[in-house]
């Protein structure tokens, strides 16, 4: 296994684990949320958040030499359900097809009062351990 480090411009992680980890060909990117450098949450709401989000995932996936198009699965924790458009929206963007599959969860809050989470898995083939 290899830990990926936190993206640059985010505080690092604020518990007990890492921001990525490869192993065996897959990567695991934990939950990111729009943390800005001093530890607020980017302002703009859902779709200011998703983008940068988004944008902090594709530094995670170049560190581990992957693009978007290896995530095989997308998970996304909403706190409004008013906000999906909008995040749909940053998935066209930052996706094309074949899509990952993807799992949408409303939930009651998020940590730091994030409005929006998304954890990815990518597979990157036999040869990337």
């Amino acid at each position: 296994m290899r830990p990926l480090g936190s993206p640059a411009g985010s505080p690092p992680p604020v518990g007990p684990y890492s921001p990525g980890i490869l192993a065996g060909g897959w990567l695991y990117l934990s939950g990111q949320i729009a943390l800005q450098e001093d530890g607020t949450i980017v302002p703009g709401g859902m779709r200011e958040e998703a983008r940068l989000i988004f944008s902090r995932l594709k530094e995670m996936l170049s560190q581990a030499r992957a693009t978007p198009s290896h995530v095989v699965k997308l998970t996304l924790y909403l706190t409004d359900m008013e906000g999906f458009q909008g995040v749909n929206e940053a998935c066209a963007a930052f996706f094309s097809p074949p899509y990952p599959a993807r799992v949408t969860v409303g939930v009651k809050e998020l940590p730091r009062g994030a409005s929006l989470e998304v954890d990815v898995v990518a597979y990157l083939g036999e040869d990337s351990h």
